[in-house]
């Protein structure tokens, strides 16, 4: 957990036990589901960067030469909005691949889209055309990351990037 995390938590929690001290449920409640739904946007960006990492990780012990970087925290831009989250970098060569992924912290940030929880970009580097973007969201059982055509991401997908990545 970064710095900035780690204050945001904090701030969180004292604001809980503010907001419960002086009776005001309905900012106890809203608290409550931003915290559940950061706890949700962590593991979903958990689940996408390390399904990657355990990609690159198998392709490694069969000779492949990658290097494997992680920035956290790491600010994009999506729309008019900014997202703050991690962005990992696999590199071979000279291709590279990037996986950035994030959500709108506060209101100067600007919004989720589509009732989204967070945001996820793929990009190859030199092949703008195989990029993607995904959104993490709700479903009826458990969150799931959503291509734009809103089908579901699963780990065949991801592999399909880190195989265009690699050349195969």
């Amino acid at each position: 957990m970064t710095e900035l995390d780690q204050a945001w938590s904090k701030m969180l929690d004292d604001a809980v036990l503010k907001a419960g001290n002086s009776g005001r449920q309905d900012v106890l409640d809203f608290l409550r589901l931003r915290s559940a739904n950061d706890n949700i946007r962590k593991i979903g960006v958990g689940w996408l960067f390390d399904t990657m990492i355990e990609i690159a990780g198998q392709a490694v012990r069969y000779n492949h030469q990658i290097t494997i970087e992680r920035e956290d925290p790491h600010n994009f831009a999506r729309g008019s909005s900014n997202m703050v989250g991690s962005c990992l970098q696999l590199r071979q060569g000279v291709r590279c691949l990037t996986i950035e992924a994030g959500w709108a912290r506060t209101p100067s940030d600007g919004i989720m889209q589509k009732g989204s929880l967070a945001f996820a970009r793929i990009s190859h580097f030199g092949m703008p055309k195989y990029g993607a973007e995904f959104r993490l969201a709700h479903s009826e059982s458990l969150p799931h990351w959503l291509a734009e055509d809103d089908s579901v991401i699963d780990s065949s997908d991801i592999r399909q990037h880190f195989d265009l990545f690699i050349g195969s």
